[in-house]
């Protein structure tokens, strides 16, 4: 077992166990010399890592069922946030805010590309926007951990042009790591389950957890009764998200196969003929799990996931809507767009379930966390960008004050800033910037 040297300011937390061809990090344990060697015996003292993560859902909301008024435990939701009511008094709504260089470029890709970066986007051939505000955190804070960030999706990007002639691959990612060139995005739960525990060679198919098991018994002879139970739910969780990674990682083989049988690339075909769960309900709840592992371990503190990519094909038959997601859009003030608004709103919580069920010294992983959760328009009928749906869960290690209603539809322009949203986030994680995309000012009442 070993542990790298502790990081600037945080509690050195990672035990690793060692198998073949695996490593698995392992959540901060109070009780173990490696994991307490450096720091006070009291947890509550304790300062642990911050953590980002960005969900991203496309082509607007229900508007009429996509509030939020009061605070705290007792903030009043509309019906697409019900999800949410067990997460009020750790939530901030936050409405009114914008991304100009998205306004006035035609729809959808325009819209889509520079959501996290604020970046004016460049039409034609050659990519051109900005750097993403999780790519700025994890190059200032991700030499900390072993993986810089996580970069999931849970659809393939589209090549081609749009009709306003942007680039499609800007309606396909939201995750930059310069001007000119997306972070490659992970679509297969297998593969980045096997990027979590650095599972490799050809034993990948083999569990990780068997490979591992002398070590972790080891372990938890020498914890305490406390962390010994965190140990085993830790455990637990893993190997239940490994039995239903096992279930595709077959099926994403078979794809491999057939896409080089008939001398096509994977990105070409349609689910689930390409090896990506036909169940999209899976498909996000497994990426949602494996953030909610990388956080829990430090594998990683900056994430993103697109659940959905703007122009979206997906269809929706568990909640009873015919419409593909894109074309579903067009009428979003039907009971049916509501679902789908909903559903979506779902994902976000929960992930955040996941983490606030995640003890870490006197709080929750959740508490030491930000998840973001926006949309690259507010109304998908009139591709109207003028403000974005955005709401946020987890205190940022208490830099951050929840349980909020936070309006800036009539501050004005200049104090409306989807980008001083992001610089105030990037100063409590310790990136002391002053300017980000076109903000130079962090976010007041934030």
């Amino acid at each position: 077992m070993s542990h790298p040297e502790s990081t600037r300011n945080a509690v050195s937390r990672r035990t690793i166990l060692q198998g073949a061809g695996v490593a698995m990090a392992l959540p901060w344990f109070e009780s173990l010399p490696v994991c307490r060697a450096e720091t006070p015996s009291d947890g509550a003292n304790l300062e642990f890592p911050k953590r980002f993560a960005a969900l991203f859902m496309a082509c607007g909301v229900n508007a009429e069922h996509w509030w939020a008024k009061g605070a705290g435990a007792e903030m009043e939701l509309g019906k697409s946030l019900s999800p949410m009511e067990p997460h009020r008094a750790k939530m901030n709504f936050i409405s009114g805010l914008f991304n100009k260089n998205s306004t006035g470029v035609g729809i959808h890709p325009g819209q889509t590309g520079n959501i996290l970066s604020g970046a004016s986007l460049q039409k034609g051939a050659e990519l051109r926007g900005g750097i993403s505000v999780d790519q700025v955190l994890a190059n200032q804070l991700g030499q900390d951990t072993v993986q810089p960030s996580m970069v999931l999706g849970c659809e393939q990007p589209i090549t081609g042009y749009h009709e306003t002639n942007f680039s499609m691959a800007y309606s396909s990612h939201i995750s930059w790591q310069n001007a000119t060139s997306p972070v490659p995005m992970e679509v297969y739960p297998s593969l980045a389950f096997d990027s979590l525990f650095d599972n490799r060679g050809n034993r990948r198919n083999k569990s990780v957890l068997d490979r591992v098991k002398e070590q972790a018994a080891d372990l938890s002879r020498r914890a305490s009764s406390g962390d010994k139970s965190k140990l085993d739910e830790y455990l637990t969780s893993v190997r239940e998200v490994e039995k239903r990674i096992e279930r595709l990682r077959g099926e994403q083989d078979k794809a491999v196969e057939r896409a080089k049988d008939q001398g096509k690339s994977l990105i070409t075909i349609a689910r689930p003929d390409n090896g990506l769960p036909e169940d999209i309900r899976e498909h996000m709840r497994l990426m949602c799990d494996i953030i909610a592992l990388a956080f829990q371990t430090d594998k990683t503190r900056i994430g993103t996931l697109l659940l959905c990519r703007d122009i979206s094909g997906l269809f929706y038959p568990f909640l009873d809507v015919r419409k593909a997601h894109h074309s579903g859009s067009h009428d979003d003030r039907s009971d049916d767009w509501e679902k789908v608004s909903q559903y979506y709103c779902s994902q976000i919580a929960y992930l955040a379930t996941r983490l606030d069920a995640m003890p870490e010294g006197d709080g929750t992983v959740l508490d030491h966390s930000c998840l973001l959760f926006l949309n690259n328009m507010w109304s998908g009928s009139k591709h109207d960008s003028t403000k974005v749906p955005l709401l946020t869960v987890g205190g940022l290690g208490g830099t951050l004050e929840t349980g909020r209603v936070i309006d800036y539809t009539d501050k004005g322009d200049e104090n409306r800033k989807l980008c001083s949203f992001y610089l105030s986030l990037m100063n409590r994680m310790g990136v002391p910037a002053n300017s980000f995309g076109d903000a130079n000012t962090p976010l007041a009442q934030l």
